[in-house]
Formats: C-alpha cells, sequence, structure tokens
C-alpha cells in the first residue's frame, strides 16, 4: 500500500472513531436526560440548578423544606393555577392558544403576555437553567414532554410548589410560608397565597409581607380567578373532563384562525 493510501485509511478511520464517540456520547446524555425525570417521579429533587446558581452568583442561602401536596394549602394550588396556567389539568404540557396570544401581541407591540405553563416552568426550574436562549427553550420543551408524560398532573404541581423560586435563597412554599408569615405551608390562607403567587414574575424584588399596592391589587385578581376556577383536584375524571373542555376550546380556536385566513 502506498504511504497516501496509509495516509487515507488512518484518516477515514480517525473520522469513523469521532462519529463512533460522539455517537456515544449522544446516547449517554440521552438516557441521562430521562433517568432524571424518571427517578424525579418518586423521588424529590434535594436541589435545583437555579438554587446552585444564586448561591454562587448571588451569595444567598438556601431555605428549602419539602411538603408533598396534601400538608401544602389547597389555595397555593388554587392560586397557582389561577394565576400562572388556567388550562394546567386539560394540556399536555403546552398552552397553544397562550403561544399564539403571546406571539400576536409581541408583533402588535404590546406588553408581552407570559405563555409557560406550570408544566414548563417546573421542567426549567428542576433541570435548567435561568438564562433565556433557543437552545434552553428547546430543552425545556424537551423535559417538558418528559415529564407530561411520566409524572402525573398532581406530581408535577408537587415538584413545582416545592421548587419554585419564592424570594432571595427561599424555595418552595414551606419556606415561604415561614419566612414570610411564621407559618406552615399547610395553614397558609387565600391572600397570603394569593400574595405570595403574585411574587412569582419577579420574586427577588417582591416581599408578599409588605405587598406594594401593585401587589395587592394582583392578589385580588387572582383570588378572583380562583374562585371562577373552583377547588383543583387530581381525581382521573376531573383531569379527563379538563381535557375534553381543552381540545374542545383549542378546536374553536384552530377554526376561527382558519376563518380569518
Amino acid at each position: 500500500m502506498s504511504k497516501s493510501g496509509k495516509t487515507n485509511k488512518r484518516r477515514n478511520n480517525g473520522v469513523r472513531k469521532f462519529f463512533k464517540i460522539t455517537g456515544i456520547v449522544f446516547l449517554l446524555l440521552f438516557v441521562i436526560s430521562i433517568l432524571f425525570p424518571v427517578i424525579y417521579k418518586w423521588v424529590n429533587p434535594p436541589v435545583t440548578p437555579l438554587m446552585l446558581i444564586r448561591k454562587v452568583d448571588k451569595g444567598y442561602s438556601i431555605e428549602h423544606e419539602w411538603r408533598d401536596l396534601d400538608r401544602i394549602s389547597p389555595y397555593m394550588v388554587q392560586c397557582a393555577v389561577s394565576s400562572e396556567d388556567n388550562n394546567f389539568l386539560g394540556h399536555n404540557g403546552f398552552d397553544y392558544g397562550a403561544i399564539e396570544k403571546a406571539i400576536e401581541e409581541s408583533e402588535s407591540g404590546k406588553r408581552r403576555r407570559g405563555a409557560s405553563t406550570i408544566s414548563q416552568q417546573t421542567a426549567k426550574n428542576v433541570f435548567l437553567w435561568p438564562r433565556s436562549s433557543w437552545f434552553r427553550k428547546g430543552l425545556e420543551a424537551y423535559f417538558t414532554f418528559l415529564i407530561e408524560h411520566i409524572w402525573s398532573k398532581e406530581r408535577i404541581m408537587e415538584v413545582y410548589l416545592n421548587v419554585i423560586e419564592m424570594g432571595p435563597g427561599i424555595y418552595g412554599a414551606e419556606a415561604a410560608a415561614q419566612h414570610y408569615y411564621h407559618t406552615d405551608a399547610a395553614h397558609l390562607t387565600q391572600q397570603q397565597s394569593a400574595l405570595i403567587t403574585a411574587c412569582y414574575p419577579a420574586p427577588l424584588h417582591r416581599d408578599p409581607s409588605r405587598p406594594t399596592s401593585y401587589l395587592k391589587k394582583r392578589a385580588a385578581q387572582i383570588i378572583h380567578n380562583a374562585r371562577c376556577i373552583g377547588k383543583i383536584d387530581f381525581e382521573e375524571e376531573t383531569i379527563k373532563k379538563a381535557r375534553q373542555r381543552y381540545e374542545a376550546r383549542e378546536e374553536m380556536r384552530r377554526a376561527k384562525k382558519k376563518k380569518r385566513q
């Protein structure tokens, strides 16, 4: 074999080896990405990337005590759905109507409306970092798909209310209840739950125990909407009916959109 032939063979072997190693790395990452959602179906996440990032970047301590959902005030569940995701029980992780509305408002120059569901926020809070990018958004969609298919809606809500940032170094309903109101998560009132929830968009700059006029107004809106929604439960029949209602609304939305076109 000529010298050039040997060189080409080595080069081809090197290329094949590179693609083989790359394939193995991606396979391992894929397996790990599924493994953690499966583990967290039963095991409570001990810490999240955001907790560690805040500790390193800002020096915050970590106030965090896990509570099962039955030890968290139902008002917290109700206010979370009222404020963040009215269609939580009905959608599959993505509220397409809310996404479309957010895009339309953004294009028309109106104030941008948040369209992230509780499922998306949970996926971001548990597995990813806070800084937004298209890459992170893609991963967020991927992990949202995973937890919607691996976890129950009840588990998603339980994890959400235990890891969400509720103040500087404060994570979850129990830590927030103790820090702001010197009580436990099970005994939070509707007003307290609404004020905590009203702080979600900017928890580092708002204090539910010393609410501004804006926070009071926002809390009142959350309570009004919560009363319209009613009690939240996670029975199979309730979720089935919620999905049917959501699908019916989506069909109507698509039909109206088609007519406009």
